[in-house]
């Protein structure tokens, strides 16, 4: 079973390496090594695939670990509608990070560390991981499952709570309505941010959805490109979220549902039409 098992997390993230066109070396080796199956409870399984679309999340047949190396969400807390989310889906956005070994990561929204497992490698022992989560239960899985990698610290908080020396690169791993000051100040000289920015509902209850942006700070550090990733559904980020922005997000999603900003704008001047998302402090524009 080892042997196989062995061969079908290489399969694994070849499949997704090859579906989701990733670039990173170091992330495709994660998946083919890191064990998905020590970052959550024994099965069987509950899980959702993009072909579950209209259908809910289904069990697997069995507590074999086979069944989760598959692009499939894995239940942490299904009753909170709490995933362990799409490998597809959040390796493009690691991918995005461009990580190099050495590196300093911040991961906020960090679950039950998975997802941290896998940073930790791209950037291996000479690099730092900063795990966090908000949720006191997942926060504890967390250090326990990444007790035994030396590079990864995890806590609990809500992420916006930086310090030290700053980091190389940030993943959000939880919808938000903007990019936080503390986030954009963390990153060094040429540092990028990926954070989902999703709008939500009363119906669609605890999950938001929408782009997925990829800051990358100037070598200046004065100002920050900007682009769409990809798209994602993901559980909204608790404390951190602004009601205002979030109707502004929604707005711009149906002007607009797939963004085409290039940049951070953080100078003052009004709103115009290249403003895809106009805030207080902050604009995502086409300019």
């Amino acid at each position: 079973m080892t042997g196989d098992l062995t061969a079908q997390r290489r399969f694994f993230a070849e499949e997704v390496q090859a579906v989701c066109n990733l670039r990173t070396a170091s992330l495709v080796e994660a998946l083919a090594t890191v064990h998905r199956e020590a970052f959550l409870a024994p099965g069987p399984w509950i899980v959702f695939g993009e072909g579950d679309f209209a259908a809910p999340p289904r069990t697997t047949p069995d507590a074999d670990p086979r069944h989760l190396y598959h692009n499939l969400s894995v239940a942490i807390d299904p009753e909170r509608r709490l995933f362990n989310g799409a490998p597809g889906v959040v390796s493009m956005c690691i991918d995005a990070l461009d990580l190099r070994a050495g590196q300093a990561v911040l991961h906020v929204g960090c679950g039950l560390g998975y997802y941290s497992a896998v940073l930790a490698h791209c950037v291996g022992p000479e690099g730092r991981v900063t795990a966090i989560e908000v949720d006191e239960t997942l926060a504890e899985g967390a250090r326990r499952n990444l007790a035994s990698i030396g590079w990864v610290t995890a806590l609990r908080g809500q992420g916006t709570e930086t310090s030290g020396d700053g980091y190389d690169a940030i993943l959000v791993n939880a919808g938000m309505t903007h990019p936080h000051e503390a986030w954009l100040a963390a990153l060094r000289p040429g540092g990028r941010l990926v954070i989902p920015l999703t709008f939500t509902m009363e119906l669609m209850g605890p999950i938001g959805k929408g782009a997925v942006a990829l800051l990358r700070k100037d070598p200046g550090g004065g100002s920050f490109e900007a682009r769409p990733v990809t798209y994602i559904a993901v559980y909204n980020a608790i404390g951190l979220r602004n009601a205002a922005l979030n109707e502004q997000l929604r707005e711009a999603y149906k002007r607009s549902p797939w963004p085409t900003f290039k940049r951070l704008r953080r100078d003052p001047h009004a709103a115009s039409p290249s403003c895809w998302l106009h805030g207080d402090t902050f604009c995502l524009s086409s300019v």
